[in-house]
């Protein structure tokens, strides 16, 4: 079993300056490749690879440490990936790119208030995109000018005090980042030593995470907590048709911010 975490080539920076790495959490292909060529075509930008899956993920942070990261908000709906990440990497910036079906004022004060730093359509212009990941990094929020409206309707309408993602209460996931990976391990078949090879543990620490996640989640055996995982939005679901390991959610229909013949390395 392979997940896909690719490491990409590097791109011109600024001379002289700070050159901020940049990686996606992304499972479509075409628009990862697009992102690709927005990162590397803006000074000061560096594209480093991707991940596809919500485990890989994981482990392109872990492993990379970028400063931004740009996560595709149908990979995760519920904002569990965006809260594991930024407990585990308070100082990374997580820009969420918006679908359509998500842009709207509970869907994006929900992701800020998970963790994100900034929120921009996933069919911004490349070069607002661009600047977009630039401006989150330095000022440790953004929200793209198109979406402002929104949370300012919200704001007037609940009495809130003028933040942006006020709403401290962040999406309940009820797993550790260890368990959250097992959890994810097991939902792609994978059995205990399996796992622990995958993750570097040993078999036995790895029942005691599958029965805390048993515990946690109120399931009966491994099938039933996944089948709850999938069903509350802590797991989601590959499209049909995509390969193991490309996690990829259903309703994909947007174009790429650019077309770029090269592949990403």
């Amino acid at each position: 079993m392979a997940h896909s975490i690719e490491r990409g080539r590097t791109g011109p920076g600024t001379a002289g300056g700070r050159v901020l790495t940049v990686a996606a959490l992304d499972s479509v292909p075409v628009y990862r490749e697009g992102l690709n060529a927005v990162v590397s075509r803006t000074p000061g930008l560096r594209w480093v690879g991707h991940a596809a899956t919500q485990h890989a993920s994981m482990q392109l942070c872990e492993q990379l440490h970028p400063n931004i990261v740009a996560v595709d908000s149908g990979l995760d709906p519920q904002g569990h990936l965006i809260r594991l990440l930024s407990d585990g990497h308070p100082m990374m910036i997580i820009v969420v790119l918006l679908r359509q079906a998500h842009v709207g004022a509970t869907f994006i004060s929900a992701m800020l208030s998970a963790g994100a730093h900034g929120v921009v359509p996933r069919d911004a212009d490349p070069r607002r995109l661009g600047e977009a990941l630039r401006k989150a990094f330095v000022d440790r929020r953004y929200t793209d000018p198109s979406l402002a409206p929104l949370l300012a309707r919200q704001r007037h309408t609940t009495g809130g005090d003028g933040r942006v993602g006020a709403d401290t209460h962040r999406p309940r996931m009820p797993l550790s980042r260890r368990e959250y990976q097992v959890l994810q391990l097991v939902a792609e078949g994978l059995e205990n030593a399996a796992i622990a090879k995958t993750l570097f543990l040993s078999v036995e620490t790895v029942r005691t995470h599958v029965k805390s996640i048993l515990r946690k989640l109120s399931a009966r055996d491994r099938t039933h907590a996944v089948s709850k995982a999938f069903r509350s939005g802590i797991l989601v679901a590959r499209a049909e048709g995509s390969p193991p390991g490309e996690g990829a959610p259903p309703g994909e229909g947007e174009a790429p911010p650019a077309a770029v013949g090269n592949t990403i390395a």
